[in-house]
């Protein structure tokens, strides 16, 4: 992905435990200037067990949650479906929030054992979380089937000139891992790998302040969470599996990001917390999504706007979008920007965002 080929790029720029992405105008797809439709959302209930991390989707708990939507691919409806079906579960209790994930492959392999390292260089499994919602400050963990972790900070995101910190750990951490065959043995047929992760609270504090979002959550409290799997094309030779040279990884993925790039948080999904009984709660959509999402096609055009005249657009007309003018204000210097969107009548407005992306309310 985009996101990614930059962080390895970047490697040798490494100041202490960050890496270090230029600054400049975000990449600009036609897909970022449409509307997007509301995100997938799954309701999150409280476990009606202890959750014991150990691989196995068996427990008590997980067995009243409900699987997620299955993952497409990143790009959305327009590319084919996944060959492998992947998807996911979520409970929370007062300590944490846990991550179940079933991933059907037929040739599980991994290779890398090093915490930290880069992971989607095997296939692997990959969360995103921005509990405020606010694109930036957001964590990421991977972890490949010998359940090797790569837990990083981003400041915002690598677009934005974001910092990967990989020093980051998150607090309180648990991941297991199962496989379903045989790792690494080519000469059989594997049914696939299972994930489990405990994200303690305790390391979602540096992601937001309570101020922002109840940390833990509370009954209806929603974040923005979404997942990835990597899967590369393999070979088998002397009875090893070998990645298929010149040939890009496949991204499949929960909620749909339209572009190949996972660090675009404001496509990410939702997940909504329920006290209510498994089963009974029903996700309510974000009432303020299409104000979000003019927002981030307005943020787009602006740096479109920048790279073909030089400068930003110093109206709301000027960026070629039909949004009204008198909800979007503009305000620009020759080096940012901040928009706002007002409801009607009102006095400040409800949203603002920046020229780096962030948008708060």
């Amino acid at each position: 992905m985009p996101g990614r080929r930059v962080f390895v790029l970047a490697l040798p720029l490494v100041l202490g435990a960050a890496v270090a992405v230029p600054a400049a105008d975000p990449p600009v797809e036609t897909e970022t200037l449409a509307p997007c439709p509301h995100p997938r959302g799954y309701v999150c209930y409280r476990a009606s067990a202890p959750v014991a991390v150990d691989g196995d989707l068996k427990d008590a708990a997980w067995e009243a949650a409900p699987w997620s939507d299955e993952f497409g691919d990143i790009e959305g409806a327009k590319k084919p479906k996944p060959r492998h079906r992947t998807r996911v579960k979520m409970l929370w209790d007062d300590e944490a929030l846990y991550i179940a994930a079933e991933l059907e492959e037929p040739h599980v392999w991994a290779t890398l054992k090093d915490h930290d390292c880069v992971i989607f260089a095997d296939n692997d499994f990959e969360v995103f979380l921005d509990p405020d919602g606010d694109n930036h400050l957001y964590g990421e963990l991977e972890l490949n089937a010998l359940n090797t972790t790569w837990d990083l900070l981003l400041t915002k995101p690598y677009k934005d000139g974001g910092r990967a910190v990989t020093a980051w750990e998150i607090m309180g951490l648990k991941t297991a891992v199962k496989v379903d065959g045989t790792l690494n043995d080519p000469s059989d047929t594997d049914k696939g790998w299972t994930v489990e992760i405990k994200w303690p609270w305790k390391g979602l504090t540096e992601l937001a302040s309570e101020k922002q979002v109840p940390i833990p959550p509370v009954d209806g409290s929603q974040y923005r969470i979404n997942f990835s799997r990597v899967e590369w094309d393999v070979d088998t030779a002397n009875g090893k599996y070998t990645k298929v040279k010149n040939r890009p990884e496949h991204n499949w993925v929960w909620s749909p990001q339209g572009v190949i790039d996972m660090h675009r948080p404001e496509r990410w999904g939702y997940v909504q917390f329920s006290t209510a009984k498994p089963g009974t709660a029903a996700f309510k959509p974000d009432p303020d999504w299409t104000v979000r999402d003019n927002l981030h096609r307005a943020y787009y055009a602006q740096h479109a706007h920048r790279q073909k005249h030089g400068k930003y657009a110093p109206t709301a007309a000027d960026l070629g979008l039909k949004l009204p003018a008198d909800r979007l204000g503009v305000e620009t210097t020759r080096s940012g920007f901040e928009m706002g969107w007002t409801d009607d009548k009102a006095a400040k407005p409800r949203y603002t965002i920046t020229h780096d992306g962030r948008i708060s309310k």
